[in-house]
């Protein structure tokens, strides 16, 4: 399946408007290692963190899942604050948003607000998930605290993604339909709740009720 990439503004004001991400990492399996790891997600204080902002837990996901063509890559993720890992390839059954974002994005603190409203009015028919991209997790949770945002977190702190599925700049939004296969990527900040609900509309099938559009 192709992947539409589709740019909100013109090339020159997307770098204005977005956060940069430093040189792309190598490109090759990847299992994120708590213990090896130089960022730390999962701690006693950062699980107390997650449970007073009333994140949800990580979703289940297929930890036997291999990539497929034009779907998310075989790479484990740890939950943001603890909880389970995520196997980004197993992630299909239910059409998904998933929102790159850090606490350092001015545009990502604009627009977390509406992927909130959206999770609050998909129900069970669409599911909606953050990834913490290259970021301080403590940072992470008090920015999703102060937000309201309780949808799940995933953390990918050392930017794993960042070949697979080209994260060059902050924020990021891909749909991902129930087969696991990306439906659409929109680099740049998303301005309205009715832009995402109509791109979830069209681009995964599923009406999510946010009021006049």
């Amino acid at each position: 399946m192709t992947l539409r990439e589709t740019a909100l503004v013109g090339a020159g004001v997307l770098l204005a408007g977005a956060c940069s991400a430093p040189p792309p990492a190598e490109d090759k399996p990847y299992e994120f290692d708590q213990q090896q790891a130089s960022v730390k997600v999962d701690t006693p204080k950062l699980r107390e963190q997650k449970a007073a902002a009333g994140i949800a837990n990580c979703p289940t996901s297929d930890t036997t899942a291999v990539h497929v063509d034009g779907g998310l890559p075989a790479l484990t993720l740890p939950c943001l604050g603890g909880g389970r890992d995520v196997q980004l390839a197993g992630l299909r059954g239910t059409p998904t948003v998933v929102n790159f974002w850090a606490q350092y994005c001015g545009p990502c603190r604009a627009e977390a607000p509406l992927f909130q409203q959206l999770h609050e009015a998909g129900g069970a028919d669409l599911a909606v998930i953050g990834i913490d991209w290259q970021d301080r997790p403590g940072f992470a949770l008090a920015f999703a605290n102060e937000l309201g945002l309780t949808y799940p977190q995933i953390a990918d702190p050392d930017a794993v993604t960042r070949a697979p599925l080209r994260v060059s700049a902050l924020p990021m939004t891909m749909l991902i339909d129930a087969d696991g296969k990306i439906a659409h990527t929109t680099y740049g900040a998303i301005e309205s709740l009715t832009e995402l609900a109509d791109l979830v509309d069209r681009e995964l099938g599923v009406r999510v009720d946010v009021g006049p559009r």
